[in-house]
């Protein structure tokens, strides 16, 4: 079991943005911008396009409500999709606030924000997401 499967089930804590019956959504807690959040199918597939067509079909329209949130909380001059994918088995899209190419080096360039600022930050995007 993947530690996205972990957090989905609730073993592991999360900062959960979002959730349907397909995806889940949650800060990463190891940012490289404020906002920066992880999108997981429920389903454990380690790459993101052996995940099965209606899932495919359905991950944009779920992330775009988030996206936009994000955005609107962050005031970012885009939220960039970034499907690196490596470090952990199980399909994930980094939906990562950006103002530049600047902005793209996620795997090295990280903020450390506190839990308290990570909860203000879940607080704000969730807000923000349309009812």
């Amino acid at each position: 079991m993947s530690i996205f499967s972990k957090i989905i089930a609730g073993e592991i804590p999360s900062f959960k943005i979002a959730e349907n019956d397909r995806f889940y959504a949650f800060l990463d807690i190891f940012p490289a911008t404020e906002g920066h959040t992880l999108v997981v199918p429920k389903i454990e597939v380690d790459k993101l396009f052996d995940l099965p067509d209606d899932y495919l079909e359905g991950y944009l329209s779920f992330c775009k409500p988030i996206a936009q949130a994000i955005q609107q909380v962050t005031g970012c001059n885009r939220v960039n999709i970034v499907t690196i994918g490596f470090e952990v088995p199980h399909a994930h899209i980094h939906l990562v606030p950006m103002n530049g190419m600047q902005d793209a080096d996620i795997l090295t360039k990280k903020i450390k924000p506190t839990m308290e600022e990570l909860k203000a930050t879940q607080e704000k995007i969730l807000a923000a997401i349309p009812a």
